[in-house]
């Protein structure tokens, strides 16, 4: 039988109700005990599992420690640390967005690595005390950019600073399609997706998904004025390729 528990602070609670659905859920097709229990300033999320799903338990628990740190976590500290000229909106949340993802299989690595699941994991304390080499290695790249924050003064030198992030992201899509909505856009992932389509409300979101996705193709079908489009051509250059249509080919495409 292995135990495990999986402690938050008290004002991570939210966080820690998020990681027990999902762990929860885990449990219904796997098999196991998963209890959420709240004691002494801390929330705990208690698993029970016969030893053959040790195994397939920490997979669960490093996928989901990792893509919160490497989002929330990683976020913050970029918000905290970043001081970048001013630049249109669109294109400083691509900036950021950039850099979120940069490097992201490292930073997998680097969390996976230092993972011990022997009987209580502090959450807080892993990240304050586990991670300083990860942290490292983002102040490196904040301390870059803000070095350098004269010389992206410049619109033509941020693009190509920003290009240059896009383009050395990890590519974890081939093609998507996006077209645009009334009121937002939907973008279609491949056949294999677990989720085929996904409703993308406004430009920010847009872009946000596209970074994250960093696809190797790129098919946009968006109105002529579309002002998102000519950022993303422009740091996605060959790799997207935009379809100017009217409102009533918008409508018949989404029908």
């Amino acid at each position: 039988m292995w135990e495990f528990c999986l402690q938050f602070r008290a004002e991570n609670a939210g966080l820690a109700n998020e990681f027990y659905l999902s762990i929860k859920k885990f449990s219904a097709a796997k098999g196991g005990v998963v209890t959420l229990a709240e004691q002494q300033g801390y929330t705990g999320i208690l698993i029970g599992c016969d030893n053959g799903l040790r195994t397939d338990y920490e997979n669960c628990l490093c996928k989901l420690i990792t893509q919160v740190i490497c989002t929330q976590y990683k976020d913050n500290f970029l918000s905290q640390s970043l001081i970048l000229p001013h630049h249109d909106r669109m294109g400083l949340l691509a900036f950021k967005k950039a850099l979120l993802n940069f490097d992201r299989e490292t930073d997998y690595y680097i969390i996976a690595r230092a993972l011990s699941f022997k009987k209580t994991l502090y959450f807080e304390s892993f990240y304050d005390f586990k991670l300083a080499s990860l942290k490292s290695k983002w102040a490196e790249l904040v301390c870059l950019a803000n070095e350098n924050r004269d010389y992206l003064i410049s619109t033509d030198s941020f693009l190509d600073l920003l290009k240059f992030l896009v383009d050395n992201l990890d590519i974890c899509e081939e093609e998507v399609d996006i077209v645009q909505e009334k009121d937002g856009y939907k973008l279609y992932l491949p056949s294999g997706s677990e989720e085929k389509i996904n409703k993308i409300s406004n430009d920010e979101g847009l872009i946000s998904s596209i970074i994250d996705l960093s696809p190797q193709k790129i098919n946009l079908y968006c109105q002529k004025d579309n002002s998102v489009a000519n950022l993303l051509e422009k740091i996605f250059a060959a790799r997207i390729k935009v379809t100017n249509i009217g409102v009533g080919a918008i409508e018949r495409l989404n029908k």
